[in-house]
């Protein structure tokens, strides 16, 4: 069990837009971390569903040490081959002809926005600007980005908010089709809501969004920057959906740990970004590039993937149990090893510090009964088990 002992580390010039935990961990391996009291943590938030191959992974290692010897950094007046070579990888491995490189989801997310805008007015159609987005949403927090989501409190006290958006309603059609006009240049969506809960998209709703922007003439942009790279069993959710976007966003998981975001699209659309349209001093570092082709390298295997679906089946089966056994949950949602448990009387903060003194890490969703789980997509049998007790006493101790 996990102690309660406040951290050493002056905190006060940070910010305070971030409510940490009170301790600080100080080192991982694989699901596993430590903090600077010598106390361990199991962890199934994966740093928001980044560290998708755990901590401290030894290939991510070796490739991060052998670069880091070579070059860190050039900007994009020059081509570096790692970029290249992920660019490549990616190209090969999805829909995409063609990838912009940046360091975060939110700015993946920017940059697709601006290429769909971009598109149409280099075909004279300057009247196709406005973006369907939708209820629930969450796409980052720039100006941007906060507009198109839908989260009030993130909006609160930032206005005036961009102009240029028209929301619909999530999973229903013919709230899209009141709304699309042939002023519309896309429709952006979250195939899963990420923060309001994991909550799927279903496969008629986004069949029909493909047929209605075909039949429009609008893009369709999938934010995958949560459910992206092995998170849903398959490389890019869009793949389980069978449904195929003209851009698509990745962060998060990409770079396993290292900041990378990348937007990728069909090579007609890709064509309107020239040269001084848009860019990112940071994107496409050498450093961050290396780690992310070793890390859609070892995802991208079948036996990740598959081992993806067993692992979720596992949650699943502890969680049910424990819904049994304590009436926990309302509701549980799965998208591969990416899940959203609704408690039907805990506050999820209240539970989030008890697992804290057990030593077990999950993520705030939405609302104050949520919680989210994104664990390593490797994650050992014995780290899960190792877990559960944990969350099973976590939460006896707050009942």
């Amino acid at each position: 069990m996990a102690k309660k002992i406040i951290n050493s580390i002056d905190r006060t010039a940070l910010t305070p837009n971030y409510a940490p935990a009170w301790f600080t961990p100080i080192k991982g391996k694989k699901s596993i971390l430590w903090d600077s009291n010598g106390n361990n943590y199991v962890d199934f938030g994966g740093g928001i569903a980044v560290t998708c191959l755990g901590h401290s992974h030894p290939e991510l290692i070796k490739v991060l040490k052998a670069q880091s010897t070579k070059l860190w950094h050039v900007s994009n007046y020059l081509y570096n081959e790692p970029a290249l070579e992920l660019s490549e990888l990616l190209a090969k491995k999805t829909f995409a002809d063609k990838v912009f490189f940046s360091n975060s989801g939110n700015e993946a997310n920017e940059a697709a926005i601006k290429l769909a805008r971009r598109y149409f007015y280099d075909q004279g159609k300057l009247e196709k600007n406005e973006i369907i987005v939708f209820t629930d949403a969450f796409h980052g927090r720039s100006m941007l980005n906060i507009s198109a989501g839908d989260s009030k409190i993130q909006k609160t006290g930032f206005g005036p908010l961009l102009k240029g958006f028209k929301r619909a309603k999530f999973n229903d059609l013919e709230s899209v089709k009141k709304i699309i006009s042939k002023k519309t240049a896309a429709i952006f969506i979250e195939p899963i809501l990420g923060e309001s809960g994991i909550i799927r998209a279903t496969n008629p709703f986004l069949k029909g969004l493909r047929k209605i922007a075909d039949k429009h003439k609008a893009l369709l942009i999938f934010d995958e920057v949560q459910s992206g790279i092995g998170r849903t069993g398959t490389l890019m959710s869009y793949m389980g959906y069978g449904v195929t976007p003209d851009i698509s966003t990745l962060a998060k998981g990409l770079g396993g740990g290292m900041p990378i975001g990348a937007t990728l699209a069909k090579k007609h659309i890709a064509e309107a970004f020239q040269p001084g349209t848009h860019g990112s001093t940071f994107g496409g570092n050498p450093l961050a590039c290396i780690v992310a082709k070793k890390v859609v390298e070892i995802i991208s295997s079948q036996k990740v993937l598959s081992g993806v679906v067993k692992k979720t089946i596992s949650f699943s089966k502890k969680l049910n149990a424990l819904t049994e056994k304590y009436n926990m949950f309302s509701d549980i949602r799965t998208a591969g090893l990416w899940i959203g448990c609704d408690f039907k009387t805990v506050k999820s903060s209240n539970f989030i510090q008890s697992a804290y003194k057990e030593g077990l890490i999950v993520v705030q969703a939405a609302g104050d009964k949520t919680i989210r789980l994104a664990p390593s997509l490797i994650i050992s049998d014995k780290e899960i088990n190792e877990g559960f007790k944990r969350f099973e006493k976590a939460y006896k101790n707050i009942v």
